[in-house]
């Protein structure tokens, strides 16, 4: 059995012996390991199945361990490291030789985050190493907003998920990395591209790459329920063209018509896109649960978080 604890000093001990630890954090609960063990590492990718090819982020306490990771620190990652950290941003920077390649996938360059949960935040600055930790789920499913949803995925497999209560946030952190010096965005996520370019002018936006991607979360199919999910504009059109289907819809207002449906589950009823970030993997727990036939998803409107979520969700019907 996982133990789901609070005992930040037990996650602690776990972690220091080259064993994995499930961490929350505002975005979604990681499955943390020590970046400087192989050990712990291999057993990250083994544990969720993900490929090798896909990078890892490193989760750290304080802007003083930037140098101890990356080689250069730009200043506009400074810039942005300032107005965001602690908080659901990840930086791309030149790595150190000491990072690991397995971290990094091969590559020259080390995702950097410093979460804002204060369980977290607590344990890592207990630990003499920063952890990595990829979102706490089996690759490409739907990623963890609570410890529950952790031990759902990995009881008796894991040995202990730190609970940390529900993450507030919802959704992964935003992935920022450097071209020519230039931000580049290679993942949407919890704070928005408007937020991101108030703080750093214009940026370039690459969050697709099949092979040998630059950040987590730039893959096709990623955060899918095992139900077949569907991502459509016209609900009315959809479920006609599905009859005798139970269908669960997942939308974001209640400024709908009434729809013949199994079940309905709203991210938002006033159509608050912070509050429908907040609660769209926990939705999609749900509805995956309920032995449906389809899950269908509302687009929301392409702005702000609304972008974000919506990019998930087309991940998630591939």
């Amino acid at each position: 059995m996982t133990l789901v604890s609070k005992d930040i000093l037990k996650a602690a001990e776990i972690l220091s012996r080259e064993e994995l630890v499930a961490i929350p954090t505002e975005t979604v609960y990681g499955l943390a390991g020590n970046i400087y063990s192989d050990t712990a590492i291999k057993k990250i990718f083994e544990l969720k199945k993900r490929p090798f090819f896909n990078p890892l982020i490193v989760h750290i306490h304080s802007m003083a361990q930037v140098m101890e990771l990356a080689v250069d620190f730009p200043e506009k990652a400074q810039q942005l490291a300032k107005a965001f950290w602690p908080g659901s941003l990840t930086l791309i920077l030149k790595k150190q030789k000491t990072v690991p390649d397995l971290i990094t996938a091969g590559n020259d360059t080390v995702g950097i985050r410093m979460p804002q949960h204060e369980v977290t935040l607590e344990l890592l600055k207990s630990l003499p190493f920063p952890v990595a930790a990829p979102s706490a789920n089996p690759f490409t499913y739907i990623s963890p907003t609570t410890a529950q949803h952790v031990k759902n995925y990995f009881d008796g497999e894991l040995e202990m998920v730190l609970d940390g209560g529900d993450c507030k946030n919802g959704i992964e952190s935003t992935i920022v990395g450097f071209e020519n010096e230039q931000p580049v965005v290679y993942r949407l996520g919890s704070i928005s591209l408007e937020d991101i370019t108030a703080v750093v002018g214009n940026v370039g936006v690459k969050n697709d790459k099949e092979i040998a991607p630059n950040a987590p979360g730039m893959l096709e199919k990623h955060y899918a329920p095992r139900t077949k999910t569907y991502l459509v504009e016209n609900i009315d059109r959809f479920i006609a063209q599905h009859p005798d289907q139970k269908i669960g819809l997942l939308l974001h207002s209640i400024d709908h018509n009434n729809f013949e449906v199994s079940e309905i589950n709203y991210l938002s009823k006033t159509g608050n896109l912070k509050e429908a970030a907040s609660k769209l993997y926990s939705a999609m727990h749900e509805l995956d649960k309920l032995n449906l036939d389809l899950i269908v998803a509302q687009r929301l409107p392409d702005f702000g978080l609304g972008k974000s979520i919506n990019d998930r969700l087309e991940r998630a019907t591939k």
